[in-house]
Parts: structure tokens; C-alpha cells; sequence
């Protein structure tokens, strides 16, 4: 949120946002020996206005081919987000939307749908993940194909779906950045893990012919 504010003041030299992305790649790269095949920002922060154009250039001059545009289908509709919470959500919608030409432009893909802000944390079930994957396929579907998008029926469907399984963060270890924040310390994050394990949702996947993978996979 202070990455927020610092940019609505005016207050962050893009060049330097530049350089920082460009340090953080290559020490991904010297640290795993490769590239990453997907890159985006800590809680969206890659989609702001002037940060888009930055982060865009660094992944077109690296070659890295995905992306994340966190556009949920069927966000408006989920009446269990606390209103502040929703507020900031439909915020990263709008600068997201507002990002599109701009990743479009620099030959940046992402998936076909994204899920995770209705299933995440403590709203993560295995319901929650059926419904909100068929919310998003319906919609996703009944899009006039295109030449460049071509009917979704004649092929493979890609949806990205934001999780954040692990173990509560014990300060002053874990979390990012700063340190631990409140998500990262909660029980919400062992609530993940132990909800994206469950054989029903295995199960569900292969019964919906859905096969998990990698975005180095696409």
C-alpha cells in the first residue's frame, strides 16, 4: 500500500522502478540459472499506471512471456467481501482493464480467465473454487469469438487461479518486503494448503477434464 500511495504523490522515479525490476530478473537468473516464464507484482502492484509501461518493457527485453491480468469474472457478485476489500479490488479490475493495450502492445500474454480474490484465504473452499471456475467459464464462452480469439469450444482454455498455500509467518521470518504481514501470520494460509489438497478437488479437475500446469507449460 505505501508502493500505492508513494505513486499517487508523485513520488517514484520510474527509471528506478525499471532498474529494480531489472535486478530482481537477474537475480532470479543467477540464482535458478533461468529465466522466469512468468513475472507480475506483489498484491497487482504491476498493473498500476506508470508502473505498467516499466514492467512491460522489462519483460518484452528479457523474452519472459506471461503475465497475470487480474480481471475476475463474476467479482461484483460476490457478496462476502468486506466492502473496503471489494473497494481495492475493483480498483486493480480498473487498472487492469486499463492495462491490456499496453501488455498487448509489448507481445505480453496471460491467461484466458483469472480466479483468486472470491477464493482466497478464509473464502477458499472447494465449493467456492467449483463455482467460481464455472462462473468464468460461462462468461468466457459466451464471448463472440474472433480471428484472433477464436471460439472457445475448438480450444484449450487456459485459467490461472491465484493461491497462496503455506504456513503461518512467526515474525520477525517470512512474508515480504518488511516482513511478515497480517495475511501472511494468519491461519488462512494452512487453510489454502489444506483446501487445494483435497481429493474432492483433485477429483472435480479430472472429472471437468482440467489438467494443472505450469505457465512454463503453456
Amino acid at each position: 500500500m505505501g508502493f500505492r500511495t508513494a505513486l499517487s504523490k508523485g513520488l517514484l522515479n520510474m527509471s528506478e522502478v525499471k532498474q529494480e525490476l531489472k535486478a530482481q530478473v537477474e537475480l532470479f537468473h543467477e540464482l535458478t540459472g533461468h529465466l522466469p516464464p512468468h513475472m507480475d507484482g506483489h498484491q497487482h502492484i504491476h498493473v498500476l499506471p506508470e508502473v505498467r509501461h516499466v514492467f512491460a518493457e522489462v519483460l518484452e527485453e528479457y523474452g519472459i512471456k506471461y503475465t497475470r491480468v487480474p480481471i475476475e469474472p463474476g467479482l461484483h457478485n460476490c457478496d462476502w467481501i468486506p466492502p473496503s476489500l471489494m473497494d481495492f479490488y475493483l480498483g486493480v479490475e480498473e487498472d487492469s482493464f486499463n492495462t491490456v493495450d499496453v501488455f498487448t502492445r509489448h507481445g505480453i500474454r496471460w491467461p484466458d480467465i483469472y480466479i483468486g480474490l472470491s477464493t482466497m484465504g478464509k473464502n477458499m473452499s472447494v465449493s467456492n473454487i467449483w463455482s467460481a471456475i464455472d462462473t468464468a467459464i460461462v462468461e468466457f464462452t459466451s464471448k463472440a469469438p474472433s480471428p484472433a480469439h477464436p471460439a472457445p469450444q475448438n480450444r484449450t482454455v487456459t485459467i490461472e487461479l491465484m493461491v497462496h498455500p503455506g504456513y503461518p509467518s512467526v515474525p520477525p521470518v517470512g512474508g515480504c518486503g518488511e516482513g511478515p504481514d497480517d495475511f501472511s501470520q494468519s491461519w488462512e494460509r494452512l487453510h489454502e494448503l489444506q483446501t487445494l489438497i483435497k481429493p474432492e478437488l483433485q477429483s472435480h479437475y479430472k472429472t471437468r477434464n482440467i489438467q494443472l500446469c505450469s505457465f512454463k507449460d503453456l
